[in-house]
């Protein structure tokens, strides 16, 4: 086997990205993918605005693909992006990697950047079983994230009911048993399409940008990680509820407080409630307007296109990462 089983698929580690993103005042879109169509509209947006991205499966996604589907997947992004004419960095994630077995098992097939989150464990097993997976990780140059505290919501496998915000004194503790990469903090971010209890017309609580500077502090320059920052536009909640959904008060993370959180050490901003809603707001839309059609590639062929869209803005106005490549 190869020292480095990812670079065999074209794929890079997060560190070179991260080390640019952090000195360049931007961060690296984290987009998370359950089919071809979506991965294919994430390589496409990327490849037109030159940006580098993250793609990046759960443990249930992982589960839902097969492995060696998702090999070979990651390996046709890759060479998707080459014929688009784009040279842009590709790296494969494991989000949200809840035991070493998992993280090991994706090491060996091929991804370039494992997280292991052991934030549900206590503080000290945490910091175990994250320096367990580093020190494998570290045999075949793949990048580990690892966490601290604890983010409310619901997706795929993840679920709290409350979120736990990282304390800035445990910061530099756990970076420097555990030898990770980047951390991801919890500082009022969430998963899901339901990310706060706002009523309508209200105002999503602003981040916890007072904690994210204490960290700097303790852990100058070092890679930071926001998960759950979906913005849940609203435009496409209003699609799926015309068309028979229910996603009442709905509400993500303003753009803007994601914009604000690039010009730290944040470089690496974890999307995925965006992309899920966008595909099954396009579908519905298609189903109800055309209740004929059952060529699967005329519903998922303009959701596909409308995420395309999406992605671009995020990479051009949110994250700051286009032309980063």
């Amino acid at each position: 086997m190869s020292q480095k089983p990812y670079e065999e698929l074209g794929l890079v580690n997060t560190r070179e990205l991260f080390k640019k993103a952090v000195a360049g005042g931007y961060a690296i879109p984290a987009y998370n993918f359950n089919n071809l169509e979506q991965l294919q509209a994430i390589v496409t947006a990327c490849a037109e605005t030159n940006s580098p991205v993250i793609i990046q499966v759960s443990k249930g996604a992982r589960e839902y693909a097969n492995e060696t589907m998702l090999r070979y997947m990651a390996m046709g992004a890759v060479k998707m992006a080459q014929e688009l004419g784009a040279d842009i960095p590709i790296c494969l994630h494991l989000d949200h990697g809840d035991s070493f077995e998992i993280c090991k098992s994706c090491v060996d097939s091929g991804f370039s950047s494992v997280m292991i989150d052991g934030s549900a464990h206590s503080y000290d097993e945490n910091v175990a079983v994250t320096k367990k997976v580093v020190e494998y990780a570290r045999k075949f140059d793949v990048s580990v994230e690892g966490e601290l505290g604890v983010l409310a919501g619901v997706e795929d496998d993840v679920s709290s009911e409350e979120s736990h915000y990282t304390k800035p004194e445990e910061v530099e503790d756990f970076v420097g048993k555990t030898g990770v990469d980047s951390l991801a903090i919890s500082i009022g971010t969430s998963h899901g399409a339901f990310k706060f209890k706002c009523k309508p017309g209200e105002t999503p609580p602003p981040l916890r940008f007072d904690i994210l500077e204490k960290i700097e502090k303790k852990i100058p320059g070092f890679p930071i990680v926001l998960h759950g920052a979906s913005s849940i536009p609203q435009k496409y909640i209003e699609i799926v509820n015309k068309y028979g959904g229910k996603m009442e008060n709905a509400i993500g993370v303003p753009e803007e407080q994601l914009r604000k959180a690039t010009k730290s050490a944040v470089c690496k901003i974890n999307i995925d409630s965006d992309g899920r809603l966008v595909v099954t707001a396009m579908i519905r839309q298609v189903m109800a307007e055309q209740p004929e059609e059952f060529d699967p590639r005329k519903y998922l062929g303009p959701a596909r296109e409308e995420l395309i869209e999406l992605l671009k803005h995020k990479n051009k106005n949110v994250l700051g990462s286009a032309d980063k490549a």
